[in-house]
């Protein structure tokens, strides 16, 4: 069963026998929001970009974005870059795969940031989500939607943090502006 998340809402990330989740993927998907013009409405291509960002602690350890597909260790993989989106309603556009049981001891947090590459804000995006699934048998396990569009032109969706043996996830949907996650670095330090 889905959670529908809300802004700064947290979730254990368990499966529904009490175990521990060993493989997640962050979905995102979008659609670039119709606009009127003086011949009727159309869309522009948006290119919207999902990033982790791994920390130990409040310092940034590594990170996997569109053009680098994988953490160092091997934990965490970018399945690749959708310059256009358009899912937004069912699957995602760009996912990122965490193997849970691999990430490094001394990573306690990773953060996952959507940003505008082409500098578009999120009033031109309609239908954006980011949701976490169990990557072992494709169930979802909480879903957040971005309500509204905005002048902004990121996210901070959501992150990943060790609780005791386990990992929780926490909706963040905190707007800010960048075009790629080394301009976002500034706003998510107050998330940690």
């Amino acid at each position: 069963m889905t959670v529908n998340m809300t802004k700064g809402q947290a979730i254990s990330l368990e499966k529904s026998d009490g175990g521990t989740l060993t493989a997640v993927r962050m979905g995102l998907g979008w659609q670039a929001a119709k606009r009127r013009g003086l011949f009727g409405s159309r869309t522009r291509e948006i290119d919207l970009d999902a990033s982790a960002v791994l920390f130990a602690g409040k310092d940034p350890k590594d990170v996997v974005f569109f053009r680098k597909l994988q953490s160092d260790d091997g934990s965490v993989r970018h399945t690749g870059d959708n310059l256009v989106g358009g899912a937004g309603q069912g699957g995602d556009d760009e996912s990122i795969l965490v193997d849970l049981q691999r990430v490094p001891v001394h990573i306690d947090q990773i953060v996952f940031t959507v940003n505008s590459f082409t500098g578009q804000t999120f009033q031109e995006v309609q239908n954006a989500f980011c949701r976490i699934v169990d990557e072992t048998n494709g169930q979802e396990l909480a879903r957040y939607t971005l309500d509204g569009g905005g002048q902004y032109t990121a996210q901070i969706m959501a992150k990943v943090h060790r609780a005791g043996s386990g990992w929780k996830m926490t909706a963040l949907g905190n707007a800010a502006n960048g075009r790629t996650f080394q301009d976002l670095l500034p706003a998510i330090l107050p998330h940690l």
